[in-house]
């Protein structure tokens, strides 16, 4: 199986989990790590982009076990980190927009 296909099967597998697995009683657990798109500085609002990620991940794959069997798979293959960084980028243009590119 090829890393691209991996890649496009792993987000398929967190897009329908996500979808899954947000509940009503979850939405209060977010506002918790982001109660707001607003930071101060470019700088605050990328680890926020961070943090959404991380946080998605963890919503959609609660077992420790398998989270740690996955970063086995991507640590070694630098594709997968590549599509890590482009969603953390994907967050970070929406935090952006959110902040008028913070003008």
């Amino acid at each position: 199986m090829n890393t691209l296909f991996k890649a496009v099967l792993l987000l398929s597998f967190l897009s329908t989990g996500l979808i899954q697995s947000v509940h009503a009683s979850e939405e209060a657990k977010v506002e918790d790590y982001m109660p707001s798109l607003i930071t101060k500085t470019p700088l605050e609002g990328r680890l926020l982009a961070i943090k959404m990620v991380r946080k998605t991940i963890g919503t959609i794959q609660r077992d420790p076990e398998i989270k740690q069997t996955v970063r086995k798979e991507y640590e070694d293959d630098p594709q997968l980190l590549m599509y890590a960084a482009e969603l953390v980028a994907i967050e970070f243009r929406t935090i952006a927009i959110a902040n008028k590119y913070w003008r």
